[in-house]
């Protein structure tokens, strides 16, 4: 993992003075220290508040080695946990021989540079350190550009501090009041940076603008297809879900945020009944902004799909935790309640029965499953198909073949059981979901309902 402010110095391919201490910031395999500062009102886990922390620093490879906890009322403006707590975390970093510290906080670029003077070690907060992670495990040219344009929004306003290492060169008495002669290289680098990030910042959300603009036009295209969505905590079991019940066979890895591209593929929950389904990125608490903005088309799928099976790990002993993290979420982007199912994946992993049962009465709409046994796939795809078509119907139809449009849609939505032509009609046996039986009703004179029962 590699700090966005170097990744940054590298896009832009500039060549300057190595700065001392912070000249490389990679967490792989280096002895770190966590810090989590608990403030009033802060939304982690209580009973593990540094538990997530801890999962992202492993997942980008990093030595955790020790870990310190502070309270406080109020974040202090200049180093955010105060001079006192900044000098045992300086002692701590000594007596383990920490190489990094990593804030479970989002700290501002003053108050990073103000640590390391007292740490003597690198310090990196939350937000660069999930920014690492879904550069680490973007794959595709999309979340490539995603994941790009969110390092660049969140080192433009830090650029400042990168060039403090150059001296600043003075012009005689011009250079006391600030005039002419009074900024150094330093000064002329962080306006070249600026203008060069600039630049790159508006080249990518082009880019992306065409992206998502293609995104709009395939989602707008589904509007005949009923569209779920996978959605959930981060690590949840959805990439592996995916491929259960479609055979999509998309990478699925025991890691935070192994999965950043959607995936769509075809499900066919029952005879005569197919649905879209697509895995998105993972959630987390408090996902950085510059994420959610520049992942807005992935999260699009939520957002327009007709139903969202929330997948969570019901395993994790902070499940209660993730599930009501992921709801803040999805509030956010305004997915209504009624179009969710939760699913409670990996019972498999569940070693004390009572948990099962525990859970089955705190959720009790939600489904017990597990995606790597098999076991209550039949119910969720049973539950699935009631909710996107109703219940199965056999039916007899009879169609004009000229109308393509119809015939495109019996071959797309209709599980035909026998065909018989005459001139240019033909009659189907065939099981369809009553929703679908609707929707046939309305091509008009050019099909005609036969009869129709229980499947």
């Amino acid at each position: 993992m590699t700090s966005r402010r170097d990744d940054l110095q590298t896009k832009l391919c500039l060549d300057h003075m190595p700065e001392p201490v912070r000249t490389e910031l990679s967490v792989q395999a280096e002895r770190t220290l966590l810090m989590a500062v608990l403030l009033p009102g802060g939304g982690g886990d209580p009973a593990d508040p540094l538990g997530e922390l801890r999962q992202l620093a492993r997942t980008a490879g990093a030595n955790v080695v020790d870990e310190m906890l502070a309270k406080r009322r109020s974040i202090h403006p200049g180093l955010y946990v105060g001079s006192g707590k900044a000098r045992q975390i300086a002692e701590r970093v000594e007596q383990n021989k920490v190489d990094v510290v990593i804030f479970g906080n989002e700290l501002s670029p003053a108050q990073i540079r103000e640590l390391e003077q007292i740490i003597h070690c690198k310090v990196l907060d939350r937000g660069e350190l999930i920014l690492d992670i879904f550069a680490a495990h973007a794959r595709t040219s999309e979340s490539r550009l995603q994941v790009e344009l969110a390092q660049l929004e969140y080192c433009y306003p830090r650029l400042t501090n990168m060039w403090t290492h150059l001296e600043r060169i003075a012009g005689g008495a011009a250079s006391a009041a600030g005039g002419i002669g009074a900024r150094g290289p330093g000064e002329k680098q962080l306006e070249t940076d600026r203008r060069l990030a600039g630049k790159r910042k508006a080249h990518l959300k082009r880019q992306i603008a065409a992206v998502d603009s293609r995104k709009v036009r395939q989602i707008r295209s589904r509007k005949d297809a009923f569209c779920i969505c996978l959605v959930g905590y981060t690590n949840g079991g959805k990439s592996t879900l995916l491929n259960v019940l479609t055979g999509a066979g998309v990478y699925v890895a025991d890691q935070l945020f192994a999965t950043l591209a959607t995936k769509t593929r075809r499900w066919r929950v029952a005879a005569g009944q197919t649905v879209l389904l697509s895995d998105t990125v993972g959630f987390i608490r408090e996902l950085p902004h510059h994420l959610v903005a520049s992942f807005r088309a992935t999260l699009e799928e939520a957002i327009h799909a007709d139903l969202l099976l929330h997948v969570a790990d019901a395993s994790n002993e902070r499940v209660d935790h993730q599930i009501a993290s992921v709801n803040g979420v999805l509030k956010e982007l305004g997915c209504d309640e009624n179009r969710r199912l939760l699913v409670l994946n990996k019972i498999d992993r569940i070693v004390d029965p009572t948990i099962s049962v525990v859970l089955e009465r705190k959720y009790p709409d939600g489904l017990l499953v597990s995606a790597s046994t098999g076991e209550g796939v039949e119910e969720l795809t049973a539950a699935v198909s009631a909710r996107s078509g109703g219940d199965q119907v056999r039916v007899a139809l009879r169609a004009d073949c000229s109308n393509g449009k119809l015939m495109n849609y019996i071959d797309r939505y209709v599980e035909a059981q026998s065909r018989t032509y005459t001139d240019s009609m033909v009659e189907i046996q065939a099981v369809i979901s009553a929703r679908r039986l609707e929707e046939i009703r309305r091509f008009g004179d050019d099909v005609e309902i036969l009869s129709h029962g229980p499947a």
